[in-house]
Formats: C-alpha cells, sequence, structure tokens
C-alpha cells in the first residue's frame, strides 16, 4: 500500500431459440482454523471439521498420527480425541459438542478399538449424529475385517463380555449395535486398500474428505435474487450427464450484469456431483499481481489438495496436462479477460475427464469465440417488473413500493437499465431517504448518458462524507479481501471514524463484509474507486493521492519524484 503526498452451473444440447433471456439475475472453501487435540481450545466451543476416534495404543504414534497431520497439512480443522490422555472418567458435554458440531466423523476401528469405553461411547453418538443431523461418517478399518465387528469375533466379543460384567447391560447393548452399524457403511479397510500401503488410504481419506467439505459448503450468493431459477434452467440444459468432453460454458455480458452471481448458483448446483472443485475468482484482477502462473497454482491445488510450485505458465499447463486427465472436475473461472488466460487454464478441455464442467464469466464474448467455447450464454439486463422487485428490496425491504413511491421507483428503475448493481447500490442509498433526495436523485440519474455504469454508481460515492470517500477509495485501492481489522487502526488514528463508516459503506451496498470480516466490494465498485484516483491526474501518477499497481509505485519510487509519508493525509 502506498499513498502519496496529493489527497485527494442429463439434458441434450438445448435450441438456443428457447433462451429464456429476458429472466435475468441479480448481480468464495470453507474457512480453516488451527488444529487442536482438546483442552483449552475445545472448552471454548471451536467447530470442528473432522472429528478421529480411534485407539490410542493401536495407532497412535502411527496411522492415526499421520492421517491427522496429512488432514492438516491440507488445512482442515480436526479434533484428536486421544482419549488414554484423559483425566477422569466422566465423558463430558464438551466432547460430545465436539462430535456433534463436527461436519465428518472418522472412527478408525483397530483391534483394541472395543476395549475402550471412550471409543464406544464416541462411536454410538457419532452414529446417533449420523441418523439425527446427516453427519458424514467415515470409518476405517485398521488390520481388522468388518466381519470381525459385525459378528463380535475374537477380541471384539472378549470386550464386549467384559463390559457386560462391569455397566448396565442396555449400555452395552447399545455399543453392540453401532459395531454392528457402522460395518453397514461404505467402510475402508486398511489391508485391502491398495495392498496395504497406509500413505495411500491416507491420501485416498484426505481427498475424500476435502470433497465432502466442499460439498457442504457452497459459494455465497447474495439473498435477493430474482429471475435465476429460468437461467439455471437454461444452463443446466447444456449438461450431458453421458458427454465425452469436458464442457466449457462461457456466460457473457456487461459488469455488474449478474455474471458471476449466475455462475455461483450454477456451481452450487452441481457441486454434490464432483468430487474435484475449484473457484477461482477475479482472475482479471489476481493475473495482474500474481501473473497467471499464480492462479494455475490455486486450480492445481484445489484439484490435487496439495502445494505444487508453479515457475512459469508452461510448467503450469504441463502439471495441468499430466495430473488431471483421470479426474472429473467442476471448475468455475471468473472474471477471464484474455484468450491467453483461458488457454493456460483449461486448454481445449482434454486435461480433464470426460464429464468434467468448467464454467467462465467474462465481459467479453471475443475470448470465448477465440478459445473456441461452444456453449457461450449472453446474460441481459432485468425486465422492468423484475427490476423493480429487486430495487424495492433493497429501497423498502419489500417487493414493491408503497403506493406514494410508485411513480418515482419506476422513474428511477427506467434509469438503470436493469443492472442488477445499479439497482441494489441505488436502492440501498435511497433507503430511509426523504421525498426530496429521492426527487434529487432522480434528477442526477436522469443525466446520465445511457449506460454510463460508473457514473451512475459515483452519486452514492459524492453523497459519501468526506472521510467515508477515503475509507471507501483505501478499500477499493487496497483493502478487497482483506480483513476490515487491518486497516481500522490506521482509520482511527486519520480521525476517519472508521465504524461509522464501515457501517455507511454496507448500508449503501458500496462494500460487503463476509463471514470472516474480510472486506468484499463488486469489481464496478472498485474500477469506480481506482478511477477516481487515477482522474486525480492522469499523466503524472506520483501526484495521485494512492498508488496500488505495482509497476507504477516501483516507477514512482526509483524516479525519486514522491515523497511517501504518513497515511492521515488530513
Amino acid at each position: 500500500m502506498m499513498y502519496t503526498q496529493s489527497r485527494k452451473w442429463k439434458l441434450k444440447k438445448p435450441s438456443h431459440s428457447e433462451d429464456p433471456n429476458s429472466m435475468a439475475s441479480s448481480s468464495s472453501t470453507p474457512p480453516h482454523g488451527g488444529d487442536y487435540e482438546g483442552g483449552e481450545e475445545q472448552r471454548k466451543g471451536n467447530n470442528y471439521e473432522v472429528f478421529l476416534s480411534f485407539r490410542g495404543k493401536d495407532t497412535r504414534k502411527g496411522f492415526t498420527d499421520y492421517l491427522y497431520t496429512s488432514l492438516k497439512v491440507a488445512g482442515i480443522h480436526v479434533f484428536r480425541d486421544d482419549n488414554e490422555l484423559r483425566v477422569g472418567d466422566e465423558f463430558g458435554p464438551e466432547l460430545l459438542c465436539s462430535i456433534t458440531q463436527s461436519k465428518i466423523s472418522i472412527p478408525i476401528i483397530s483391534e483394541n478399538y472395543a476395549s475402550s469405553t471412550w471409543c464406544l461411547r464416541e462411536l454410538a453418538h457419532i452414529l446417533k449424529c449420523r441418523r439425527n443431523r446427516g453427519q458424514i461418517v467415515l470409518p476405517i478399518f485398521y488390520k481388522v475385517e468388518p466381519s470381525q465387528v459385525r459378528r463380535l469375533l475374537g477380541g471384539f466379543g472378549d470386550a464386549i463380555s467384559a463390559h457386560k460384567r462391569n455397566l448396565d447391560e442396555r449400555i452395552v447393548k447399545e455399543w453392540e449395535e453401532a459395531l454392528k452399524e457402522v460395518t453397514s457403511l461404505k467402510v475402508w479397510e486398511s489391508e485391502k486398500t491398495d495392498n496395504g500401503h497406509e500413505g495411500k488410504l491416507v491420501e485416498t481419506v484426505v481427498r475424500k474428505v476435502m470433497g465432502e467439505l466442499k460439498r457442504l459448503f457452497l459459494l455465497n450468493v447474495p439473498k435477493q435474487l430474482v429471475g435465476i431459477d429460468d437461467r439455471v434452467e437454461y444452463l443446466m440444459s447444456f449438461i450431458d450427464a453421458k458427454c465425452s468432453d469436458t464442457r466449457v460454458i462461457g456466460i457473457y455480458g456487461m459488469g455488474g450484469i449478474g455474471k458471476t452471481t449466475l455462475a455461483k448458483v450454477l456451481y452450487n448446483k452441481l457441486s454434490s456431483h464432483y468430487e474435484y472443485q475449484s473457484f477461482v475468482e477475479n482472475i482479471r484482477e489476481r493475473s495482474k499481481r500474481k501473473g497467471i502462473e499464480g492462479v494455475q497454482k490455486q486450480l492445481i491445488s484445489d484439484i490435487n489438495g496439495d502445494l505444487c510450485d508453479v515457475s512459469n505458465v508452461d510448467d503450469g499447463i504441463n502439471i495441468l496436462k499430466s495430473r488431471f486427465t483421470n479426474k472429473k472436475v467442476l471448475i468455475l473461472l471468473d472474471d477471464v479477460d484474455d484468450h491467453t488466460h483461458l488457454n493456460a487454464l483449461v486448454g481445449d478441455g482434454s486435461w480433464f475427464k470426460a464429464g468434467s464442467i468448467v464454467i467462465v464469466t467474462t465481459r467479453d464474448k471475443g475470448i470465448l469465440d477465440t478459445a473456441g467455447v461452444s456453449y457461450k450464454y449472453q446474460l441481459n439486463e432485468l425486465l422492468s417488473d423484475q427490476s423493480l422487485v429487486l430495487f424495492s428490496r433493497h429501497a423498502f425491504r419489500m417487493d414493491s413500493p408503497p403506493t406514494d413511491y410508485q411513480v418515482i421507483s419506476r422513474d428511477i428503475v427506467s434509469t438503470t437499465w436493469g443492472l442488477p448493481l445499479a439497482l441494489e447500490v441505488i436502492g440501498s442509498f435511497l433507503c430511509g431517504k426523504t421525498k426530496e433526495a429521492w426527487k434529487a436523485t432522480s434528477k442526477k440519474l436522469e443525466k446520465v448518458p445511457h449506460k454510463k455504469v460508473q457514473e451512475k454508481l459515483r452519486i452514492s460515492y459524492d453523497a459519501l462524507d468526506p472521510e467515508d470517500q477515503h475509507i471507501f477509495l483505501d478499500i477499493a485501492c487496497f483493502f478487497i479481501g482483506s480483513s476490515k481489522q487491518h486497516p481500522t487502526y490506521m482509520w482511527d488514528a486519520c480521525g476517519f471514524f472508521p465504524g461509522k463508516g464501515i457501517e455507511v459503506l454496507s448500508l449503501l451496498s458500496l462494500i460487503k463484509i463476509d463471514e470472516d470480516g474480510n472486506f468484499l466490494m463488486h469489481d464496478q465498485l472498485r474500477d469506480l474507486g481506482r478511477e477516481i484516483i487515477r482522474l486525480e491526474n492522469q499523466k503524472e501518477p506520483q501526484n495521485r493521492s494512492r498508488l496500488w499497481d505495482y509497476e507504477e509505485a516501483i516507477e514512482v519510487l526509483g524516479s525519486n519524484k514522491v515523497r511517501v509519508f504518513s497515511t492521515c493525509l488530513g
């Protein structure tokens, strides 16, 4: 970040004549925390993604440790209950909570598993969560056969008999039923998977867990959607479950029209059918910062579940071509603005297993044409009535305007020519405003030339207090994707009242904040903010208030034409 001295997603291929293009829509991998083994972090109520139940004396230092570590390396929030290390005999509520809140449980059934009352209690509760809450259970039978467990042969029968002598018969009966039930699930047997190669088994388990988690955590889409179902149904008709190739589906249209939202809804609808998935957002912006090889690296990591070094574009292409021909993938490439980037990420589609789906969003249809994309869909503007519904949801928090706002609402909606982003931003801006403010805004919108998107959006920016404008520009230039905590201290020191400013920007739909507290901003609004800065001095970047482009910043610093100083610009 740099300030300069001045301020300042089985059907046949469709007939395109059936395109329901009159129906448009409005306008990110689960977050992973740290890795814990119980204790204080458990008592704080962490929601774990994976719960491991195992008999420590059998697998603690070997298979379980290897699996646990591999899950951690994959970024998965995993709880490992090493019950032999516990103090006391109480099966406490914290442990029950950890099992209940986990998305996936993996009981590792080994030779002495049933001899532990802790393991049997865990197994009974895990299966109860599966029945009542739909929890995913992935059993591993480690050096034992499921038939031994189901029929209570050998050590399993001995262990249950011992428990019956010391414990309530009803409890032990529940444990017997749990041991039988777990063998009815789809299981892995360590001695039969890859000829007993445990490393391969761990790799398989980790990949399965990652696939299941991706299906559980869908991409975020706005709640206020209009006309989305017909769009998705039409795009689904591009997809044939028996297709012998990779289907690349291009969604194109102007900025702010809702391409990314439509693509995310399609991706979410398809995701449960694909083990290998990747959503790569903002490729236009990211390729400028990290090069397209950085985007290749994320794609490879998402699909393969590991990190690899991609030193150049050709290296990335070779990895994609060599590693993924046997993988059926679902990929969403968002905001592609260069056909060479599309070629570097998916090639001609032969790099992936037949049945794979690649969804591409772009503003430029020519990119899809040059790349030879066969399935293209133009996303057009919302119809007038749909526009009014979307606008009203943001301006009035209902589906239609009040009677005395009908005429002016329709007048304002007509100036947005069905652009969902403009409807959202302007509706949010007018929410709670006086009738006089509505009339003044309507006049300003009427003066903006047809399809001048940024000028329409700038009306909301111009109405901000100067401090809030600075916060908006800082986010647009530097802090998209960053935690809101990072720049708050700076803004506070500058006297910008960041708490109030962030709330105002959020209420006006100029920014959004995700569930992790990170700033999000539509690319049209980002471009608006950066254009405002560029216009401060078009030819001399050293005289602009902010520099975010790496090459420009290096050039300015190298020329000694600027003095970098405090971010509090007053």
